[in-house]
Order: C-alpha cells, then structure tokens, then sequence
C-alpha cells in the first residue's frame, strides 16, 4: 500500500487517497471542508512537550524520532496507530497530511515509515497487535 505526506496546506488531489491528519491541533486558518480529511489521528502526534522540544532544536532530529516511537508505545497512541494500520490495509493509497513547515523532518515521516515497515514499531505497537489489544480488552471485561 503506497503511503504518501503531505502538507495539508496544499492542494487536495484526487491521487492522495484516503487523507489522514496526524497533527493534535488543528491547521491554522483552514477550515474541514478545505482539507477533506477522512480521519484526523490526533492522538499520533507528538505530545506538546516533545512538538515544542523539537521546535527549539531541530537539529535533534535522531533524538525527535527516537522519543516519537517511544510515545507511540502509549494505549491512546496504540489506539490511534491500529485505526491508521486497519485504514492503511482497506486503502490503495493513504496520505498523511501535517501542518508543519519542515517538509523533510516530522512525525508524519516517522509515520510512513512505521507504515512502509522501514522501521520497527514500538513495542506493542505493529499491525500484529491488534489481537494481543483485542485479548486484554476481552479479558478486562471478563474480570
């Protein structure tokens, strides 16, 4: 499954197929209809403290990503990383879209490349585990 990033600032397009906004805030300035989301994760992005750590000192790229994949591993994270895994599978193409100004390095890359199976998802975290979800959710409502 191709999966693409893009600025949501730009153009809607036929080709980006289902769109995925993966920022917590919403963009500025730009209204839902104008960037025709199908889903908006926000739970995927980094926490503030890390969005503004990061900010402060981009050149920590190495350490951004390393921190990201280790706040992926959170149960509201999880929740959100199985839903973009299940959409990724159904779609023939995904576009995850973001709002910051640094088109090469951010989380939607991190993302992709969780998606494209470049990097080893955080534990608990993979398209596997879903199951192992949906077993201690049945065995919490069993107690």
């Amino acid at each position: 499954m191709p999966v693409a990033v893009k600025r949501v600032y730009e153009a809607v397009s036929r080709s980006d197929g289902a769109r995925v906004l993966v920022d917590r805030l919403w963009p500025r300035g730009l209204r839902k209809s104008q960037i025709d989301v199908q889903e908006w994760l926000r739970d995927l992005a980094p926490s503030n403290e890390l969005r503004k750590w990061y900010h402060a000192q981009p050149e920590q790229w190495l350490m951004f990503r390393k921190r990201y994949l280790k706040e992926l591993a959170r149960p509201e994270a999880e929740r959100d990383l199985q839903k973009l895994y299940t959409l990724a599978r159904k779609r023939k193409r995904v576009t995850l879209v973001y709002a910051s100004k640094n088109e090469k390095r951010n989380n939607a890359i991190v993302l992709k490349d969780l998606l494209d199976g470049m990097r080893k998802p955080p534990t608990g975290t993979g398209p596997g585990a879903l199951r192992t979800m949906r077993t201690r959710e049945a065995a919490v409502r069993r107690r």
